[in-house]
């Protein structure tokens, strides 16, 4: 792993740009923007995919692997993320040609340049919420430039480049380079302290935020209800700050949340009250509703048509996504990768679920965050799902941790019944079909590759018999 050094100058002029891993979805949405700038683009990364064949199909240079040889003679700056290792033979080229070498966060500033920018931060509801911004601006006929952390399921893109001032992104914490935007409007979903082997400690955790609130050129909106986040809104000194969620002194309130079915609430602005029913399931998502209508009401905009077009919002990829059903189960995926977004996402599924059972595949991501949390991750899925099968860790950019693996968690369980720790895939597959009956909901978890196994849960569920009923 590359720690981003954001003290590095980032060039005026790019003509000739390389990526390095230019695969993620934030990557290849950055060198699409790119593309849209007439810049020449190349890049490479570890697997074929279609985001790959897509921006070659644009007209960009790709490579599947990582070798020096792909780095182009006439390149000026090379762009790369924090999830390659310092020993990645481009980036060791590209220092040795004295080349600019900038994190993908530095790229993507040099893109924003002046434009007025809403930059959405937090644990947690970065990705729902900046595609809820977006599709309410474009419903309510903007036509901002953004750049989303997963793809915005009606438009099926992560991001694009618009023709107004507006420019909204998902601001990222993790590596603290979220300080690097120049924000006009900071939202801040929540401050659940995450990272920590970047940070070091809860306090400079909360004391990023307050940092990247507090830099805000106009607003900052920020929930009412989280903890975290009521820690960071009373050390702020900014004179604007908005305040989303269901407490009673929020600026911007939700209340009469309900969740039997697609949810349904009103929001609450002075005097004004619009009822709102989303198409995406779940009552955290009726918080998330409540930040993008802020930020919308803080750019000027009425809070009826805010609500309405909100309304409009289809989801994210990989945000309770259905991939499919065989024998009576459907099979869901979801990004959810912290304890609170676990809890999230299986309550959102319980109020759609039926009377179905909740079959979570959970794929523990990074060995620190496993190490730190698996208590805290056993209780959760044990509480909220009725049959739980963990897989192995999914490393990410860290080393493996002697003793760190998907058996913590499961050992965790009070209730060893209710969970079964399986490292191999297949198996993993074959027994989680054996559990399933018909009515069931199973739901893959994690920010990994954990949504890969969902073929094989759905040929397993084809080619066994159903679990028998209790």
């Amino acid at each position: 792993m590359i720690r981003p050094d954001l003290s590095l100058p980032i060039p005026e002029d790019i003509t000739a740009a390389h990526f390095i891993g230019i695969g993620g979805s934030g990557m290849s949405g950055l060198a699409g923007m790119f593309l849209d700038r007439g810049i020449r683009v190349s890049g490479s990364d570890r697997a074929d995919s279609a985001a790959l064949r897509a921006l070659a199909a644009r007209g960009a240079t790709v490579y599947v692997g990582h070798d020096a040889s792909h780095l182009p003679v006439d390149v000026d700056t090379v762009i790369h993320t924090g999830a390659i290792w310092p020993e990645n033979p481009e980036f060791v080229l590209a220092k040795e040609r004295g080349l600019a070498v900038i994190h993908r966060s530095q790229a993507l500033s040099w893109l924003i340049g002046s434009r007025r920018l809403v930059s959405v931060a937090g644990a947690h509801g970065k990705t729902t919420s900046t595609g809820m911004i977006v599709t309410v601006l474009r419903a309510l006929g903007s036509a901002p430039t953004f750049v989303n952390g997963g793809v915005i399921a009606d438009l099926g893109v992560s991001s694009a480049t618009g023709s107004d001032e507006l420019f909204v992104i998902e601001a990222d914490e993790s590596d603290g380079t979220f300080l690097l935007y120049d924000t006009s409007i900071a939202l801040i979903t929540n401050v659940d302290p995450d990272h920590l082997d970047h940070w070091g400690s809860r306090d400079a955790f909360y004391d990023g935020f307050v940092r990247f609130a507090d830099a805000a050129r106009e607003a900052v909106v920020i929930s009412s209800d989280d903890a975290g986040a009521r820690r960071v809104a009373d050390a702020l000194s900014h004179r604007t700050v908005v305040s989303f969620g269901e407490a009673e002194d929020a600026d911007v309130r939700v209340v009469d949340i309900t969740t039997d079915g697609p949810v349904a609430f009103t929001i609450v602005r002075g005097s004004e009250s619009v009822a709102a029913q989303l198409a995406v399931p779940g009552a955290h998502n009726a918080i998330n509703a409540a930040g993008a209508v802020a930020v919308l009401l803080t750019l000027g905009y009425a809070l009826e048509p805010a609500v309405r077009a909100v309304e409009g919002f289809g989801g994210t990829v990989r945000r309770f996504e259905l991939h499919g059903s065989a024998r009576g189960v459907s099979v869901y995926d979801d990004y959810a990768h912290h304890p609170t977004e676990v809890a999230a996402a299986l309550d959102a599924a319980r109020t759609v679920v039926g009377d179905g059972r909740l079959i979570a595949v959970h794929q523990p991501h990074t060995y620190s965050r496993t190490q730190e949390m698996f208590r805290e991750f056993a209780e959760v899925l044990e509480s909220r799902a009725d049959h739980t099968v963990v897989l192995d860790v999914y490393g990410a950019r860290e080393d493996p941790v002697p003793g760190v693996t998907g058996e913590l968690v499961s050992g965790a369980f009070d209730d060893a019944s209710k969970v079964a720790f399986v490292a191999d895939w297949q198996q993993a597959a074959d027994y989680t079909a054996s559990v399933a009956r018909d009515g069931d909901f199973v739901i893959t978890l994690g920010c990994g590759n954990v949504y890969l196994i969902i073929p094989q849960v759905l040929d397993a569920l084809e080619s066994s018999p159903p679990a028998e009923q209790d």
